[in-house]
């Protein structure tokens, strides 16, 4: 990590102004001194509630006098175009946005590096965990080689719900989005497009590498209070896992239901936190705790990135440059033991439970294959891997 040091106060634009930017907006007015908000950009049409508001971008990004742009309006469209152009114009870049990070992450690099611009992240990945900066820190010893756990906060308050309350999977999810932690359209955490997006971001700093967004990706939609009674017979619950393994220049990784023992500490993750663990050589399993959705974790994350770049601390992503190794994507890195509770015939499969099947020591790749088969049949089918323990 380069250090850099600033010689006066930044000037910071907060492009997005709902849960997370009114957050991010009352943190920095609230509680840090060495940065000044001077603009929110808002949509077209809004009423001017502060003097900061603006609905032109074009003012933000020709402004010298703006040092930091900070995005939390979510999506790929008009957020990669807008941090694209703050980049290039030299203007340090603080996002929470995962799904235009994983897409464009070597894009934001190469213009960074073109301008001396940083890019801050960790807010994309764990909330108010400080997961990239773990990362980070743990790299510059060890070589990372592998990363797993729950990452999104949505998705574990709704089965913690289920399983605390009793409360079917329609339910829990209106009770999250009703929270605040589920958006209107939950389909990005329920489907585990999230999860996915975190865990891309997540092997690319962790494996140094530009990880494929190919990812063999299962989510908790079809989950039911049936499903979580079964794995209970057999000592487990589920949780919603991204993960990722690194070996020998090959990698690979997943996002999908986990069926984890039941005395395992990622069982007892309760609410919307997240847990999230990496494995180093020296440092051995590393875990991190802590609120993985909501408004003021998720901006403490990226205040805390604000004021990383104000004193002049800017992470090198070299994964992300044209000229770095490529690891080679290998899904037999990623072997495990799955169930699958459908009417579908599943083939080389033994009996889980009634109406539950389990095939043994397959890819996570044919996993999905598997689980699309079977989809095609019985619409409801629900697939969870078996996580470690003895597999039964």
């Amino acid at each position: 990590m380069k250090t850099h040091r600033t010689t006066r106060p930044l000037k910071v634009a907060l492009l997005g102004y709902g849960t997370v930017g009114k957050s991010v907006a009352r943190i920095l007015d609230e509680r840090v001194d060495e940065v000044t908000l001077a603009a929110i950009l808002m949509r077209p049409g809004y009423t001017p509630s502060d003097v900061r508001m603006t609905d032109s971008y074009e003012t933000i990004v020709c402004d010298p006098t703006i040092d930091v742009v900070v995005e939390c309006m979510g999506g790929l469209e008009p957020a990669h175009e807008y941090l694209l152009r703050a980049l290039l114009a030299g203007k340090h870049v603080v996002t929470s946005n995962k799904a235009v990070v994983a897409a464009y992450f070597a894009d934001f690099v190469s213009a960074g590096e073109k301008s001396g611009a940083a890019l801050r992240i960790e807010a994309c990945v764990g909330g108010g965990i400080p997961w990239i900066a773990g990362i980070e820190k743990a790299k510059r010893i060890d070589a990372i080689t592998s990363f797993y756990g729950i990452m999104n906060g949505t998705t574990n308050y709704i089965v913690y719900s289920m399983q605390k309350d009793g409360t079917d999977f329609a339910e829990a999810l209106g009770k999250a989005q009703e929270l605040g932690y589920a958006e209107r359209e939950p389909s990005a955490d329920i489907d585990g497009f999230d999860v996915c997006a975190k865990t891309v971001i997540s092997a690319t700093v962790a494996f140094d590498t530009l990880c494929t967004t190919a990812v063999p990706t299962s989510g908790i939609r079809n989950l039911t209070r049936r499903d979580l009674a079964f794995f209970s017979n057999h000592g487990r619950t589920v949780k919603l896992f991204g993960h990722g393994v690194c070996e020998d220049g090959r990698y690979a990784v997943a996002v999908e239901p986990v069926a984890v023992p039941i005395e395992s500490l990622e069982s007892h993750v309760v609410s919307n936190f997240n847990m999230i663990s990496l494995t180093g050589a020296t440092i051995g399993e590393l875990k991190f705790y802590g609120q993985g959705a909501g408004g003021n974790p998720t901006a403490n994350a990226v205040v805390q990135d604000i004021i990383d770049v104000a004193r002049g601390n800017y992470p090198v992503y070299p994964c992300a440059r044209a000229d770095a190794p490529a690891l080679r994507y290998d899904p037999d890195l990623l072997r495990s033991s799955y169930v699958i509770r459908t009417n579908a015939a599943i083939p080389d499969s033994t009996v889980y439970e009634p109406g539950a099947y389990v095939v043994h020591d397959i890819t996570a790749v044919q996993a999905r294959e598997l689980l699309e088969g079977a989809l095609k049949t019985d619409s409801t089918s629900f697939m969870a891997a078996l996580g470690e323990r003895d597999q039964s």
